[in-house]
């Protein structure tokens, strides 16, 4: 999808990224979000620890100029793992496949690992057709669902 850039994060997109995670059904579907996401003092803590981290590597979705969203790399069970978050807005255009795809031309780490919860079958398609297969399952307690939840862990390994 040519419309669908990616670049650097700034400050300036945190804010946005807040106001795309407001939404209840989004944060259901991601399930492992934060307790409470309206606690703007505590999002816009966390990402000024994501900016500041040099082993993680984030990058802004824009689409059509506007920015949509975010996927980054960080490390997580000391392993890579990659996440994306598109706003609810823009579902169902193609765009969280085309953001995670030109990510991964850009990001040579392998394997990398990806999580989604076992009902979010948007990420999974996503995660599927980026190559990601899926490796195991896990439960735990997600905060944006106030309940223990399965997922599947997946893998990227060229």
């Amino acid at each position: 999808m040519s419309s669908v850039r990616l670049r650097e994060v700034t400050e300036a997109d945190v804010p946005v990224f807040f106001e795309h995670q407001l939404d209840p059904e989004a944060n259901r579907m991601a399930a492992f979000g934060a307790a409470d996401p309206a606690d703007r003092q505590a999002f816009l803590a966390r990402w000024a620890r994501i900016l500041a981290d040099n082993a993680v590597v984030a990058r802004t979705i824009e689409f059509d100029g506007r920015v949509v969203g975010h996927v980054a790399r960080s490390s997580r069970f000391g392993e890579p793992e990659v996440s994306f978050w598109v706003d609810r807005a823009h579902w169902g255009l193609g765009l969280a496949t085309a953001a995670l795809s030109g990510y991964l031309a850009l990001d040579p780490v392998r394997p990398l690992y990806a999580r989604a919860a076992v009902d979010n079958l948007g990420s999974l398609r996503v995660l599927a057709k980026c190559g990601f297969l899926a490796v195991g399952e896990d439960v735990g307690f997600a905060e944006g669902r106030g309940e223990d939840v399965e997922e599947f862990i997946l893998r990227l390994d060229a």
